[in-house]
């Protein structure tokens, strides 16, 4: 089937970045893009050094990464449609100099308190980071040339994900470095992202009345916050089934009716409850939510089987993660190539949940034996399909909602992901715990983890040759499950996504077909 472009595309409604301007700007962004991810993922293996050297306990390892992530999740949809509202560029800029300030804190940090304070700045700047790209991608870029720069950002973001656990390591590895540098690292990057998107990104700015919804804002924040909390907690500090689950997830559902009630009479709502009315962007959210889990899921655990199962270093750990950033990168940037010759899309969301399925089936036959060749192929394999999936997702979406509904639609996609993301990962953690527990004790008996041993990770410099051995079979079990699980949550995707329908890719960038549709709104009213 051949795009067709109707004779209105062609009108004269504005000028057109050129691709010079438009890779200059993007520039920025990339770089703005990949510290913003680096900081959700760079403190993997970090992680037990900066927990040794502050005196923290169990609890706050877990809350380094999870405050982070809840700043990053909550505030995507309120950055999105202040998007819509004001200046893009300095959202953007305002964004990354959040990060700046609690990336500055979080390495000068002299206690937890403050470090787990400086996590949340750089969440809430990295938020509105992860939102607002996109958005000024699909303000500048048509949908039909959009491919071509989504997929070289999709491996932005994959690489960002991915590639944190390996710098992270080589940091703490580094005498002369240290787990600072993972935070003062994404600094001076963050600077000349803020000096680049200055002198290169040139968006018109709408200026009209515009009122920002805060009570649904703080509704939506609140009951995403409070589950996402339940999530990080239960198996851990409480049951599954305990009166604290009762209250958390009754307290979170609450809310969130609350807020869409709240969303659907307001003059300005946060997330527009229309657009769900789109088939593609419901479908499209749905599968954003099942592939964080996936991405999220997989990648955090990988690193702990590379050096608990397999007795890897931090640094070793991270090059063991390279097959899956490889995958990610080429199938992201070929299929983003071809979407941009061909015009056609939903090829790619198909067989990227396809390849993502059977990479998890893969991984799930993992153990302790396996070996780095093939392990590296299965990772890749990983790669290969999230890389064709997950921004493609967005472009889907885009093209198929009205101009000012933009920010609010690629928000809203990135907050799911995130929030898949953050669930996956919390449950995903909870099934592992669980199984290493059990596990553990039918080889060691119940003496081996008594006393919530169990909830530490071991340090096999310290372990006898023949419980080594059985500490390693056992996370070796328990992280294949984990791809066991996910396999069918990837298959969902793959359902999910065989139902969004293909239309023709726009010509026009954003910010065009929004000066188009406005037009055409004043020409109705006369």
């Amino acid at each position: 089937m051949t795009t067709t472009i109707p004779p209105a595309d062609t009108a004269d409604v504005g000028t057109r970045m050129s691709r010079r301007e438009v890779l200059q700007a993007l520039s920025g962004l990339m770089v703005g893009m990949f510290v913003s991810i680096l900081a959700s993922t760079v403190v993997a293996n970090a992680l037990p050094r900066i927990i040794a050297d502050l005196n923290g306990s169990q609890t706050v390892y877990t809350w380094i990464v999870t405050s982070e992530l809840l700043a990053m999740t909550a505030t995507v949809p309120l950055w999105g449609k202040m998007a819509d509202l004001y200046s893009k560029k300095l959202l953007i800029q305002l964004s990354l100099g959040l990060f700046v300030v609690g990336s500055l804190i979080a390495g000068f940090t002299p206690n937890v308190e403050v470090l787990l304070l400086s996590r949340i700045v750089q969440g809430i700047g990295a938020g509105g980071m992860t939102a607002l790209a996109t958005i000024v991608m699909a303000a500048m870029i048509p949908p039909r040339e959009l491919g071509r720069y989504a997929g070289i950002f999709g491996a932005v973001f994959g690489v960002g994900t991915i590639a944190g656990p390996l710098i992270g390591g080589l940091l703490v590895d580094t005498s002369w470095l240290g787990w600072r540098w993972c935070f003062l690292i994404g600094v001076p990057f963050s600077i000349i992202s803020i000096a680049l998107l200055q002198r290169t990104l040139h968006l018109p700015v709408v200026r009209r009345k515009a009122k920002i919804d805060w009570l649904g804002a703080l509704l939506i924040t609140s009951g995403v916050s409070t589950l996402l909390i339940w999530s990080s907690l239960a198996g851990n500090k409480f049951d599954w089934a305990s009166g604290w689950t009762a209250l958390m997830v009754i307290g979170g559902l609450v809310l969130l009716a609350l807020a869409v009630v709240v969303e659907s009479r307001a003059a300005e709502p946060i997330v527009p409850l229309d657009i769900f009315r789109n088939r593609t962007v419901s479908l499209a959210t749905v599968a954003s939510v099942l592939v964080g889990v996936a991405m999220f899921g997989g990648t955090v655990f990988l690193s702990q089987y590379f050096q608990i199962s397999l007795g890897k270093s931090p640094t070793v750990a991270g090059l063991m993660s390279l097959p899956m950033i490889f995958g990610l990168l080429v199938s992201s940037t070929v299929a983003g190539q071809l979407i941009t010759k061909y015009g056609r899309w939903k090829a790619y969301l198909v067989a990227g949940a396809a390849v993502m399925t059977v990479g998890m089936l893969l991984l799930g036959t993992i153990d302790a034996n396996t070996s780095v060749v093939v392990l590296s192929i299965y990772m890749a394999v990983l790669g290969v399909g999230v890389g064709m999936l997950m921004q493609n997702l967005v472009l889907a979406a885009q093209n198929d909602v009205p101009a000012h509904e933009l920010g609010a639609t690629t928000s809203v996609l990135t907050f799911f992901r995130s929030m898949g993301g953050a669930i996956g990962v919390s449950a995903l953690g909870a099934v592992l715990a669980s199984r290493v527990t059990s596990l553990t004790t039918e080889r060691l008996g119940p003496a081996a983890t008594a006393g919530g041993g169990s909830a530490e990770v071991p340090d096999l410099s310290t372990l006898p040759e023949p419980v080594l051995r059985i500490v390693q079979e056992v996370y070796g079990i328990a992280t294949a499950d984990l791809f066991l699980i996910g396999a069918p949550i990837a298959l969902l995707a793959l359902i999910v996504v065989l139902f969004i329908k293909e239309k023709p890719l726009h010509t026009l960038s954003g910010d065009e077909r929004r000066a188009k549709e406005e037009a055409a709104a004043k020409a109705a009213t006369h």
